[in-house]
């Protein structure tokens, strides 16, 4: 479609803020890193065990500058965005650590600035600005309703939402579909019944049991001071995709929301915050949708294939950086490595390389870096030998969280235990051609995959002195991502 005028005047006012950006980072080098993934992909452990690592002293032999001692320090600066709120590291840190409980989740946009000063390896004294910055995975996926009308969105959601196990979350808000009439008077209750309706249909796909991961809009899981708005009170009706709305009646009410959802919520981030990223992480929790079945991985995939489109991407250039910035290395990261054996983790990456694949060859032909590690940002657990019988079985040790349970028992959170979470295939196909069962058609005990969350580990504390976070490959994340900008 040609682009709008405001689409123009869009362009413009990103190629001005590029040039701001660019005239600072000609002064003080800086790299904007962005840290996303989809729900409880564990974005804000990972920032905060970034961020502890290289400012108290972390073990990183993987990362080039810091295993070679060329880091000197790394130091938390002020807030560079008045307008964006602080990344509240100190309160995850005390949370992790004393409380031994998770953060809780992102559910806005934060941003924190860590300078590093570090020697050249030509000897020469530098010193780079990392601004941080955080925001739902679910704020990406909205992205590409800048480019769909409101009939094409109600579209596909609703095809969407008549495949597989969504059909049955989805069927109280289709009942109510159904005494809509898109062409009747507009109804202020009919559409507040409906938006509320779709939103349960929503937050139910977001349930452990299907782990969905394709859920726009974002906003409605997560709505902040806009819930309870217009823009947040709207909902995919049953029209026609090249339809025209008669004045005055739902569907045109509905439209005008959908219209102000993407002026309010979504124009606003891609312009003041996705447009300006040059280094992008998308985490990824793939054993939740082991966990839930063969349709949560496929759901994954799409989700994925649908974050690698709405990047800007490509080889970084003085004239892109002047007018269109680009993200130039992307790393995708299956979390949670620890809840499996290491020996598993090559064929965990395997299987986020695989779902990532075509769209990771898009980006690669216009110019961009791709990787996937499968790495855990703070290491919850440790690896044991288990023997049932004659059989020895590879296993993880660790506290699970309260309430977890497993083989009929509950745990309480203060009880160490044994678990064998069971072996990825080798070949990852074996998993996207549906052959094993998840939570979504089967009990716990009968699923092919069961991996528990897992306390923060209990760590020993010297007097005055924070212990170190343990991980697994975190450092090898740090060196794709900024590595090549500390040489």
């Amino acid at each position: 479609m040609p682009p709008s005028f405001s689409d123009i005047v869009e362009e413009a006012r990103l190629s001005a803020r590029a040039l701001l950006d660019y005239g600072d980072s000609f002064f003080n080098p800086t790299v904007r890193l962005g840290v996303t993934g989809l729900s409880r992909a564990g974005k804000t452990v990972f920032i905060t065990a970034l961020i502890h690592g290289l400012t108290r002293g972390g073990r990183f032999p993987v990362f080039e500058p810091y295993a070679t001692g060329r880091i000197a320090r790394a130091r938390l600066e002020p807030q560079p965005d008045d307008a964006v709120p602080r990344f509240a590291y100190e309160s995850h840190v005390r949370t992790l650590i004393e409380e031994r409980r998770w953060p809780n989740s992102t559910v806005d946009i934060s941003e924190l600035r860590l300078g590093i000063d570090y020697q050249r390896q030509n000897g020469a004294d530098r010193t780079l600005t990392i601004d941080i910055v955080d925001y739902p995975g679910e704020w990406l996926l909205d992205l590409p309703l800048l480019n769909r009308s409101f009939e094409q969105w109600s579209a596909e959601s609703l095809a969407l939402s008549r495949e597989g196990p969504r059909a049955k979350l989805a069927a109280p808000w289709h009942a109510h579909l159904k005494t809509l009439d898109a062409e009747g008077r507009e109804d202020e209750q009919a559409t507040l019944a409906a938006a509320k309706l779709f939103t349960d249909y929503l937050r139910a796909c977001r349930d452990e049991r299907f782990a969905m991961s394709l859920l726009p809009p974002g906003r409605f899981l997560m709505p902040g001071n806009l819930a309870g708005s217009p823009a947040l009170t709207f909902a995919p009706l049953d029209v026609a995709i090249d339809g025209t709305a008669p004045d005055g009646s739902l569907w045109a009410m509905m439209r005008r929301r959908y219209e102000a959802y993407k002026d309010v919520v979504v124009r606003p981030f891609f312009r003041d915050h996705f447009a300006r990223l040059d280094r992008q992480i998308v985490l990824v929790d793939a054993l939740a949708a082991f966990n839930a079945g063969p349709e949560a991985l496929h759901d994954l995939e799409a989700a994925l294939a649908g974050i690698l489109d709405c990047f800007r991407i490509g080889r970084s250039t003085i004239l892109s950086s002047l007018f269109r910035p680009r993200i130039d290395r992307i790393l995708f990261a299956a979390t949670k490595a620890d809840h499996l054996h290491h020996s598993s983790h090559d064929r965990l990456e395997a299987v986020l390389r695989r779902a990532v694949a075509k769209a990771a060859d898009r980006a690669e032909y216009a110019g961009a870096a791709i990787d996937v590690v499968a790495l855990a940002a703070v290491r919850a657990t440790r690896e044991a030998t288990v023997a049932r019988g004659r059989e020895k079985l590879p296993s993880i040790l660790g506290t699970p969280a309260p309430g977890e349970t497993a083989n009929g028992d509950t745990f309480d959170g203060e009880t160490e235990v044994a678990t064998f979470p069971g072996d990825l295939p080798a070949d990852p196909e074996a998993l996207f051609n549906g052959g094993f069962r998840g939570l979504s058609s089967t009990p716990h005990d009968n699923a092919d995959f069961r991996f528990l969350r897992f306390r923060p580990p209990l760590l020993e504390r010297k007097p005055e002195e924070e212990p170190a976070l343990p991980h697994i490959r975190l450092d090898r994340a740090l060196q794709f991502l900024i590595g090549d900008r500390l040489q």
